[in-house]
């Protein structure tokens, strides 16, 4: 069904065909007097007819021309599109993540497990920040994720690492500085998965309850993956919990690969209407245009006035 025109304006050049079909519908000086003794002749309408709609070809195939010209337009059938999840990895390069866990260290462990989050999860926005006593965001939010496997290596705190790093935790400037990344992004749901072996002490007091309203108030749910024995701190239990995340605490084998598939079930794939476009409908008129072309070649073998 057309909907509109890309060019519109030339439509007005349709009144050169309606005259050209008026003019050939109505023009008179085509009878020929023939002298005749007392004969019945018929009128000849039928033929009249008949030539003048072979004539009128050529001023309808103008009028087919001046149609496509003008950009018909159909509207498509509506469309859903993949919703974007913008999810910011908060991993804790602290000098207690190089102990042993897995078959590697907590750190490695960690890195290998969101490598393999991050590639299931395509078409999401990831961002991957490191903190210690300092933040440093490593990767901004990108759908292009090519950069994590690469990180490994580099912010080992096996190694050394950049100036204010590798010491402490401190997980509430960490959460700090993800929510602010996050805020960057209008579109798309929010979520940080923080990695993590132990407690913060910029979380006691009241500042953990002032983490978790800012974090809800700006829809950010957080997850955390605590890689270490004993209890997870009460203080990130509490954020989680009010954010609507959850908390983890993976202590065997495959355990952290298991923890990111239930956060992959947690944080489904959400599906959105979106409105469905327009684009150019050229076949239904083309194809009338070729048959008015076609009929105008067959009258062009006699279906056509002549005065003798």
């Amino acid at each position: 069904m057309i909907v509109g025109f890309t060019h519109p304006e030339l439509l007005a050049l349709l009144v050169i065909p309606i005259g050209l079909l008026t003019w050939t519908w109505k023009r008179s000086g085509r009878e020929i007097a023939i002298p005749s003794d007392y004969g019945n002749h018929g009128s000849g309408s039928g033929w009249r007819r008949t030539i003048n709609l072979f004539e009128s070809l050529p001023a309808l195939i103008l009028m087919v021309v001046i149609f496509l010209l003008a950009g018909p337009q159909e509207q498509g059938s509506p469309r859903s599109k993949r919703a974007l999840t913008n999810i910011e990895i908060c991993v804790d390069i602290s000098g207690s993540m190089t102990a042993s866990f897995e078959e590697g260290t907590r750190y490695e462990a960690s890195m290998k497990a969101i490598n393999d989050f991050v590639e299931h999860r395509e078409g999401d926005a990831f961002g991957l920040t490191f903190f210690s006593d300092a933040t440093l965001q490593w990767v901004p939010l990108t759908t292009d994720t090519s950069a994590f496997q690469y990180a490994l290596p580099f912010m080992d705190p096996r190694k050394r690492l950049p100036p204010g790093l590798g010491g402490g935790t401190q997980i509430g400037k960490a959460l700090e500085a993800c929510r602010r990344t996050l805020l960057e992004r209008e579109e798309g749901d929010r979520m940080i998965i923080l990695i993590s072996d132990g407690a913060s002490a910029d979380l006691f007091g009241d500042r953990a309850s002032e983490i978790a309203t800012a974090l809800k108030e700006d829809n950010i749910v957080l997850y955390d993956v605590h890689v270490a024995g004993g209890e997870v701190p009460d203080e990130i239990v509490k954020i989680a919990y009010e954010t609507n995340g959850e908390v983890f605490q993976p202590g065997d084998k495959d355990a952290l690969s298991d923890v990111f598939a239930r956060v992959d079930k947690m944080q489904q794939t959400k599906l959105v209407k979106i409105s469905a476009e327009t684009h150019d409908q050229f076949q239904p008129a083309a194809i009338t245009g070729l048959c008015f072309l076609a009929l105008s070649m067959i009258g062009l073998s006699g279906l056509r006035y002549t005065p003798w």
